[in-house]
This record gives structure tokens, C-alpha cells and sequence, in this order.
């Protein structure tokens, strides 16, 4: 009668315990779920940005025929289009996306062969795209240019 006791015991203090955690469990979840829902969300606006900023290097990347640096900046363009998707799923332009993907994959094509006549008409093809997109999304005042001048003056575009 004593071990039925205690085991009883036993069992009950390990279902106060597990239950216990179970609800230290629960509110942890709801707090992940709430900085999930009101965390920093970058705008369109940011992202695209960070490409503005990706294709001007890519440009100069491709010019100095430094390929891996051009490779990386598109790399880049990738990850921040995939950004779009994934943050700014609700905005209506994103649904046009996917007309850069012909000009992108150009630009890819010309790289992997290292061809420095294609990669500046695959180039231009990308900016006119661009171009075209914010036309279509009602962005034209947003018009995206060859760059003349490096983003940055602290960056080396040659091979090294």
C-alpha cells in the first residue's frame, strides 16, 4: 500500500512538473509568435534599394571582367529578389517578378562564358527589364541607368 502511495506520488509530482512546462512551453511560443508577426519587416522600397546598389556593382564587376565578383553581385540580386517574395508577398508588383528572369538568366549565361560583349548587352537587357517593370508597376519615375561612377570609392572591381 505504501509504493502504490508512492508511486502515485511520484507520478503526480512528474505531471505537475511536465504540465508545468507545458505551459512555460506554450507562452514561449506565443512571445515567438508575436515577435514573428511584429518584428522589422523590410519594405519594397529597401529591397530594392539593395538591388539599385547590386546592379551598379554588377556593372562594374563585368566591365573589369572580374567574373567572380559579377557572379557574387548577382548572387545578390537573387537573394534580395527572393527577399521580395518572401516579405512583400501582398504588395501587387510583386506578381511581375518573374519578368526579370529571361533578362537574369542572360546575364548568368554571359557570366558563366566569361563573355564581356554579352554581359553588356545582357546587361542592358536587365536595366531596359527593370525599366519596364516599373513602367508596368507605375514606378516609371523610377528609371535605372548604366552608372557612370562606382557606388562606392572604397571597392577594387578589377581582379586582384
Amino acid at each position: 500500500m505504501k509504493k502504490l502511495a508512492a508511486i502515485l506520488a511520484v507520478i503526480g509530482i512528474l505531471t505537475s512538473c511536465n504540465s508545468g512546462q507545458n505551459a512555460e512551453v506554450q507562452r514561449l511560443q506565443a512571445q515567438v509568435d508575436s515577435l514573428r508577426d511584429n518584428g522589422y519587416r523590410p519594405g519594397l522600397g529597401e529591397f530594392m534599394m539593395g538591388i539599385q546598389v547590386h546592379h551598379a556593382k554588377l556593372w562594374f564587376a563585368g566591365e573589369a571582367q572580374n567574373w567572380e565578383l559579377a557572379n557574387f553581385e548577382m548572387a545578390e540580386i537573387k537573394e534580395t529578389m527572393d527577399g521580395i517574395k518572401q516579405y512583400c508577398a501582398d504588395r501587387p508588383e510583386v506578381k511581375l517578378l518573374k519578368l526579370i528572369d529571361p533578362a537574369m538568366d542572360s546575364v548568368n549565361a554571359a557570366i558563366t562564358q566569361k563573355n564581356e560583349q554579352q554581359f553588356k548587352s545582357s546587361y542592358l537587357l536587365l536595366t531596359t527589364t527593370c525599366n519596364d517593370c516599373h513602367h508596368a508597376t507605375q514606378h516609371a519615375f523610377n528609371v535605372i541607368k548604366v552608372p557612370d561612377t562606382p557606388p562606392y570609392s572604397n571597392q577594387v572591381f578589377t581582379t586582384q
